[in-house]
């Protein structure tokens, strides 16, 4: 992602999980990332973000402060876009407005969907909106006619865990729905982290094929494995386990943990 980064003119933040939005301080919990790396990353860039100042959760709207106020100097602009349409040149970026990171009114607050539209061809990126569950998400995705789409899939691992399981099964259902009128889909993220994923991902690739579309992974559209470690964490634990020093450090106190760096 650094190298890419410093390849593009104009980055732009779906919402401020650490997974999405490179953060500007380190906390040895969460994130290996720190102040330098960030500055790196955002130097000089104009940077089209998620308001951190409206339809956030806090957590985010601390992150999202933080960020604005520590590379404020460092970026060319850092501009707040929900809802918003820039063109550049021959490309126009639309920004939605805030949909759901996930099931309705989420504890996990919201994320922007971006439709990238250029020579005639329209691509959505809609990052974490998990299938989507929202029914409504999946209308404003379809209503942008995409010819490409790159989507979160549904979140499997927590049908059970969190009892989502009527949540995870809309999310499908409304999966199956986009891929029956969008020619090329992508579905990356949450669904994978379970370790049953091929059995429910199938029947998206049905609805595609039976539409005479294309749904795929993105290790798929590379043509290579999908080498998926989070679902494989169990076993993974077991062949190769975490050192003794490792255990020692998991076992302090998290604010102690926050601020010591983690055996290797």
């Amino acid at each position: 992602m650094a190298l890419e980064a410093r390849r593009a003119e104009i980055l732009t933040i779906s919402h401020y999980h650490f997974d999405h939005a490179t953060p500007t301080y380190t906390d040895q919990v969460w994130n290996l990332s720190s102040f330098a790396v960030a500055e790196q990353l955002y130097k000089d860039k104009l940077v089209l973000a998620k308001d951190y100042r409206s339809n956030i959760n806090p957590s985010q709207r601390r992150r999202g402060w933080i960020l604005h106020g520590m590379i404020g100097r460092s970026v060319r602009s850092f501009e707040t876009v929900d809802g918003q349409v820039r063109s550049f040149g021959a490309t126009t970026l639309k920004f939605s407005e805030p949909v759901f990171h996930g099931e309705k009114n989420t504890p996990l607050g919201w994320v922007l969907m971006l439709t990238v539209e250029c020579g005639g061809e329209r691509f959505v990126h809609a990052s974490d909106v998990q299938g989507p569950i929202v029914p409504e998400t999946a209308e404003k995705i379809i209503a942008e006619e995409p010819t490409f789409l790159y989507i979160g899939g549904p979140p499997t691992y927590l049908a059970e865990y969190r009892g989502l399981t009527a949540q995870v099964e809309q999310a499908w259902d409304n999966l199956e729905r986009i891929v029956r009128v969008v020619p090329e889909v992508v579905v990356d993220h949450h669904f994978m982290r379970a370790g049953e994923w091929p059995q429910s991902f199938q029947r998206v690739v049905n609805a595609s094929e039976d539409a005479g579309h294309h749904v795929r992974t993105a290790a798929q559209v590379l043509g290579t494995r999908d080498e998926l470690l989070e679902s494989k964490r169990m076993k993974l634990y077991e062949e190769e386990p975490p050192s003794v020093e490792f255990l020692d450090w998991a076992k302090l106190p998290e604010e102690k943990r926050r601020i010591t760096t983690p055996p290797i």
